[in-house]
């Protein structure tokens, strides 16, 4: 007898500035949801020796070259874990409108709930300084555009604690609605180019 098909997964998707507290939110919302989530980021990847990371640093691979299909890849991983019944909270910097809808289309049929997560300037900064693995300058860079083309479904402020925040994302999570704000954006900018 075949296995009965498994429903897809459902997303919790994070977009907040470089140290803006995704990390620690994610972490929070994991251990109180009622459902069994991954906690799903780049920075997973990259910290996890994937990456060729010493011959980049070098030189010898040039980052700029691979990185557009390191991004795509991760996304697309995203929508092959979730087909195949994995919740997710996933962490991610949208770059661009065109990074946003490049995944928004990709996932256009998935159960996402779309989470902006914003934070003070002078503490993204703060921040950034003090855990020393990021390229200083990346928080300013993210605080002055990524939440600009954007539409959520919630949005929260890292000055409150991550485990308040998780219980106001998981509230909100549960009384989600359809169209979600990912298959708002889609019907606004009309069909892809």
């Amino acid at each position: 007898m075949p296995d009965a098909p498994r429903p897809p997964g459902k997303i919790i998707l994070l977009n907040g500035a470089s140290s803006s507290g995704k990390s620690s939110l994610a972490r929070a919302v994991r251990a109180r949801i009622e459902e069994p989530f991954w906690h799903i980021s780049i920075d997973h990847l990259r910290d996890s020796g994937v990456l060729p990371t010493a011959r980049i640093r070098s030189g010898e691979f040039p980052w700029a070259m691979l990185r557009d299909a390191f991004f795509e890849g991760f996304e697309q991983s995203l929508f092959a874990y979730a087909r195949c019944g994995n919740n997710l909270i996933v962490e991610h910097i949208m770059e661009s409108r065109a990074w946003l809808l490049r995944l928004a289309r990709l996932l256009a049929k998935e159960d996402v709930f779309f989470v902006g997560l914003h934070c003070d300037l002078a503490e993204l900064e703060r921040r950034e300084i003090a855990r020393g693995d990021r390229k200083v300058g990346d928080a300013r860079r993210d605080y002055h555009q990524i939440h600009s083309y954007c539409r959520y479904d919630a949005e929260l402020n890292s000055a409150a604690a991550p485990e308040l925040n998780a219980e106001r994302l998981i509230a909100a999570w549960r009384s989600r609605t359809t169209p979600s704000a990912l298959q708002r954006l889609l019907a606004e900018a009309g069909p892809a180019d």
